[in-house]
């Protein structure tokens, strides 16, 4: 049994993993040019790693479950859950951990789209989708590719940064 959707959500997958290779050689053009590698270039290394593999993992959590021959409703609404919880806790809690990894909270435009709109519209999925509205599935698929264009535009904006930085950029002093 084939979930709706599931060509497109194959495909999410595909791109994301893509990204995330992308995006980690991308970092490492700094160091390879000489420039040490900053606190700000690894948390962004390891915060779009983990953001997009929980984003990979929920695009073939609902074949997964198919292969179960679970009902479709409850495939969309275990997913939903399983997706929404790892996932608004990172989204809530990226201004705290960046904070307290650099040392300031993110820029204007990241915490707007990167936290707000992308927890607003996780959790706007996880509630359509536990009241067991139509078109679940198209919920889940909406929000996990809105929340994928959200880290794509964090890592965008935050690649700016990086490359803005001196090329003997050091790591932030301990607190003594």
């Amino acid at each position: 049994m084939e979930v709706k959707g599931a060509a497109l959500l194959y495909t999410l997958a595909g791109l994301m993993i893509t990204f995330a290779g992308f995006s980690a050689l991308l970092l490492f053009v700094r160091p390879a040019a000489g420039a040490k590698l900053s606190l700000l270039d690894r948390y962004l290394a390891k915060t779009v790693m983990t953001h997009v593999f929980v984003l990979s993992a929920a695009a073939l959590l609902p074949a997964l479950l198919a292969l179960y021959d679970i009902e479709e409703m409850w495939i969309w609404r275990a997913s939903a859950v399983l997706f929404a919880l790892p996932m608004l806790s990172l989204q809530v809690t990226y201004p705290h951990r960046r904070r307290k990894v650099i040392g300031a909270g993110p820029p204007p435009a990241i915490f707007a789209v990167f936290v707000v709109v992308g927890a607003a519209v996780t959790l706007a999925m996880l509630g359509y989708v536990l009241a067991g509205l139509p078109y679940s599935g198209a919920a889940y698929i909406t929000a996990l590719t809105i929340d994928f264009f959200t880290v794509i535009f964090a890592f965008v904006i935050a690649l700016e940064v990086i490359l803005q930085q001196p090329m003997e950029a050091s790591e932030r002093p301990a607190p003594h």
